[in-house]
C-alpha cells in the first residue's frame, strides 16, 4: 500500500472519529439539557403551587373527585389523601372538592363520607366544602352529605339517593337451544342470583333485603350531614336524581357557584392551591412539560446511567 493510500485511510478514519466525539457531545448535551429543564420545572412548579404571593386572599385548597368510585381507580383514597395534606397545611382556611362522578361502591363511599366526617373534627375551623360540575350522584352523594357546604351548577345532576343491583336470567334461552346448566354447590344460597339456574324467590327476597339495608345506610348518611336543609318530599330517597336548579329547593345543595366563585364569594380569595395528588414525579412534569418532552428525559436519564437500583 502506497503512502498516499496510507495517508488517505488514515485521515478518513481520523475524521470518523471525530464525527463519533462530536455526536456523542451532542447527544450528552441535549440529555443533560432536558434533565435540567426537567428539574428547572419542578423547581418553579412548586413555587407556584405552594407560595401563591401573586394571587389575593388566603389559601383555599382544592382536590378533584372525579370517575366512578371503585377500588381500581382508588380515588375515594387520592381525594381522602389530598384532603389531609390540604388540612395539614397552615395557609389553607378552606378545602374545595371539586366532584365529578357518578358513584359506585357503597362501601368506598361510606369511607369517604367517615373520614370526611372524621378530618370535620379534627380540623373545625376549616370547612370542606363539595362544589359538584357535571354530576355528583349516588355514591359520590353519600360522600358529599358529609361535606359542610354543597354548590352545584343549575344543570348539574345531583342526589339518586338508592341502591342497584343488576343481574340476568337465561335459563328460558337455554331451554329452546337445549342447554342445561350442571351447577355443583357446597351450601343452599351459595349461587345465589347466579343467571344459569331459575329465579329462586326465596333468594331473590334476601338480596332485596340487603339492598334495603343499604339503601337505609345511605339515606341516614345523608340526614346526618344535611339535617334540616332537607325538604319534606316523598321522592328525595327514591332513587331518581335531580338538575342543581331542583336540588336546591330540596335541600341537597346550599347554592350554585364553582371553584373559583366559591373560593372568591365564600372566602374572599383568589388564591387556588390544587391538593390533588398526582401518581408520581413524572405525572406532575407532564402537566407542565407535556407528555413527550417527559418521555424524552425518561429515555435519557436510563441511557445515560442514572437509573436507580435496589441491591
Amino acid at each position: 500500500m502506497s503512502n498516499w493510500e496510507q495517508e488517505t485511510i488514515q485521515k478518513v478514519l481520523l475524521e470518523t472519529v471525530k464525527e463519533q466525539r462530536r455526536a456523542r457531545r451532542w447527544k450528552i448535551f441535549f440529555r443533560l439539557f432536558i434533565i435540567a429543564l426537567i428539574i428547572w420545572a419542578f423547581i418553579t412548579s412548586r413555587g407556584r403551587d405552594d407560595s401563591g404571593d401573586s394571587k389575593k386572599g388566603p389559601q383555599v385548597a382544592v382536590v378533584d373527585f372525579k370517575g366512578v368510585i371503585d377500588g381500581d381507580s382508588q380515588n375515594y383514597s387520592h381525594v381522602i389523601e389530598g384532603l389531609t395534606n390540604a388540612l395539614k397545611d397552615k395557609k389553607t382556611v378552606a378545602v374545595l372538592i371539586r366532584a365529578n362522578s357518578p358513584g359506585g361502591s357503597p362501601v368506598y363511599s361510606d369511607i369517604l363520607f367517615n373520614e370526611i366526617n372524621r378530618l370535620k373534627e379534627q380540623y373545625p375551623n376549616k370547612p370542606i366544602d363539595f362544589v359538584v360540575e357535571e354530576v355528583c350522584a349516588s355514591g359520590c352523594y353519600y360522600a358529599a352529605s358529609a361535606a359542610t357546604q354543597i354548590y352545584a351548577s343549575p344543570a348539574s345532576i345531583v342526589g339518586s339517593i338508592g341502591v342497584i343491583y343488576t343481574g340476568f336470567g337465561v335459563t328460558e334461552a337455554m331451554k329452546k337451544i337445549g342447554v342445561d346448566s350442571r351447577l355443583l354447590i357446597s351450601g343452599k344460597n351459595k349461587a345465589m342470583g347466579f343467571p344459569f339456574t331459575p329465579e329462586n324467590k326465596e333468594q331473590t327476597a334476601m338480596q332485596q333485603q340487603m339492598l334495603d339495608e343499604v339503601h337505609q345506610q345511605f339515606i341516614n348518611a345523608v340526614k346526618s350531614g344535611r339535617g334540616k336543609k332537607l325538604a319534606n318530599d316523598p321522592d328525595l330517597f327514591s332513587g331518581r336524581y335531580w338538575l342543581g336548579q331542583d336540588a336546591t329547593k330540596l335541600g341537597l345543595i346550599d347554592g350554585y357557584g364553582t371553584v373559583s366563585s366559591v373560593a372568591r364569594e365564600q372566602f374572599k380569595s383568589e388564591n387556588i392551591v390544587d391538593f390533588t395528588p398526582d401518581q408520581d414525579t413524572l405525572d406532575k412534569l407532564s402537566k407542565k412539560l407535556g407528555v413527550g418532552l417527559v418521555d424524552l428525559a425518561r429515555q435519557a436519564v436510563v441511557t445515560s446511567g442514572f437509573s436507580g437500583s435496589m441491591n
